[in-house]
């Protein structure tokens, strides 16, 4: 593009492409029971219109930063959104549930395609020592989208119908269009040549979706069940397949420079296991408030309301926090606050008023803020020039595969039927239990201090003779946005 860079209108572009799927997630669970007795689907049918699109978000999004990286992130966010509201309208005017189910695949493919370029174009626009408070702004953004999601989709299915949730997506789609070709973005440097291999490209998206496709099963199915041996054992085997050809290829699919930056991965290590232990958790205890505690989903809402309200509040203190003693320091106290919390949930029930659930709740989502902002910010501020796309793409990854394993390993270990009997207020239960459950979810998340601990202290810029120096620091977000 020519011109003058907008480092504003990108950041717009780059937020509102983030809520849009972040909107989408949670608004559609509300939708769903409406679009089933409109369209006289079964129950599967319906679940189909979710677990479609996590498989096409989770099977493209490496492929998709990998493209960025090669042929441009802003055509490759103009492209996925307007494809995304193109799906969206289509889903909004399906006259069955396949056609649903297929226009959410194709929905989950260009939501793969503009996921890793909103991150791509903050890199792209800022530089590293400058990038922090832009990704605060779209944490906390994401937060706001995720926990008005509920609430804008019951307003609308309530007054216009399921139909109403995905037509709404249009405007705000064309709206990012316009704002993406507007931000006059630099063209983002070419760090080698050639193609990419279509053959490791496919396994990987093939070990991706078996993934996620198995770990979502394994609520219903079991760890033990045959479906999920099998699906484990073909991810095992798909991602041999991938690393063996990534060590004989000219030119990996995941660039050396990504693979090989410690910053990266064990941000990305952190992502999984930290995102892992926080939605099993929040799986766990909402199975506790409404099952055990009788609580109706509204009652459980407002009581989990302070998770959210800390991750959209806590985003830029997480960013103040995070230039002030580094990313390790941050990082750990993160994993600290989210370990804590969940053991927290570990032993509250009927015994304990609303306060103290929400109290626990809003120590979660400071955690979670803080260790999502210092993640994201190394992920994006460590990569090499020219790989942010495929970083931005492995880091959205993490955090598609996290909560379906942390759900997993909590379904796993919960009771078949939670009598309340189970709940913690009490004599300790005989046999698995919802604490039981909880606790290995804290020690899945405090897997991810050993990497947090990993990360560099103080994040450093390049100098002129090509070494390392202490980045300086910046006033405050509203100078850095400028």
């Amino acid at each position: 593009m020519t011109g003058t860079v907008r480092p504003r209108v990108a950041l717009l572009a780059a937020v509102a492409g983030a809520m849009i799927v972040a909107l989408d997630g949670t608004v559609l669970l509300v939708a769903q029971p409406d679009l089933q007795r409109d369209l006289r689907a079964t129950v599967p049918q319906v679940q189909w219109t979710s677990t479609g699109y996590l498989l096409a978000v989770a099977a493209f999004l490496v492929i998709a930063g990998r493209l960025g990286d090669r042929y441009g992130h802003q055509r490759l966010l103009f492209a996925g959104v307007l494809g995304f509201g193109a799906a969206s309208a289509g889903i909004a005017l399906a006259p069955g549930v396949g056609w649903v189910i297929a226009l959410r695949i194709a929905q989950g493919v260009f939501g793969a395609l503009l996921q890793p370029a909103t991150l791509a174009l903050l890199r792209l626009v800022y530089p590293s020592d400058r990038i922090g408070a832009a990704i605060a702004l779209r944490t906390s953004a994401i937060g706001v989208a995720a926990g008005a999601g509920p609430l804008l989709g019951g307003l609308l299915v309530a007054h216009l119908g399921w139909r109403a949730v995905f037509l709404v997506n249009l405007p705000v789609a064309l709206l990012i269009a316009a704002l993406t070709l507007a931000a006059r973005l630099p063209t983002p440097p070419r760090t080698e040549g050639g193609g990419t291999d279509l053959v490791t490209a496919a396994l990987f998206a093939a070990a991706l979706a078996t993934l996620v496709h198995t770990l979502a099963g394994v609520p219903e199915r079991g760890w033990a069940a045959p479906r999920t041996l099998l699906g484990l054992a073909l991810v095992l085997c798909l991602a041999t397949g991938v690393v063996v050809r990534e060590r004989r290829s000219a030119q990996p699919f995941v660039p050396p420079a990504v693979a090989r930056s410690v910053p990266v991965v064990v941000s990305m290590a952190v992502l999984l296991v930290t995102s892992g232990g926080m939605f099993g958790a929040l799986f766990v205890a909402t199975f506790v408030l409404q099952d055990g505690l009788g609580l109706d989903p509204l009652a459980t809402g407002l009581r989990v309301l302070p998770m959210t309200v800390l991750m959209v509040l806590g985003a830029p203190v997480a960013q103040a926090v995070l230039r002030r003693y580094g990313g390790r320091r941050a990082a750990v106290a993160g994993q600290l606050l989210v370990v804590l919390a969940v053991v927290g949930l570990s032993g509250l029930g009927r015994a304990h008023s609303w306060p103290v659930w929400s109290a626990t709740f809003a120590v979660l989502g400071a955690g979670f803020a803080l260790v999502m902002v210092t993640a994201t910010g190394t992920v994006v501020g460590d990569t090499p020039p020219g790989y942010a796309g495929v970083a931005g793409g492995l880091k959205q990854t993490a955090m598609n595969v996290g909560p379906s394993l942390g759900i997993a390993v909590a379904a796993g270990m919960m009771p078949p039927q939670p009598p309340a009997a189970l709940l913690p207020a009490g004599p300790p239960p005989s046999g698995p239990s919802t604490s039981t459950a909880l606790l290995v979810l804290a020690a899945l998340a405090a897997l991810g201090l050993l990497p947090a601990s990993l990360l560099p202290s103080k994040r450093r810029r390049p100098s002129a003779d090509g070494g390392t120096q202490p980045r300086r620091r910046k006033s405050s977000m509203q100078k850095t946005l400028s």
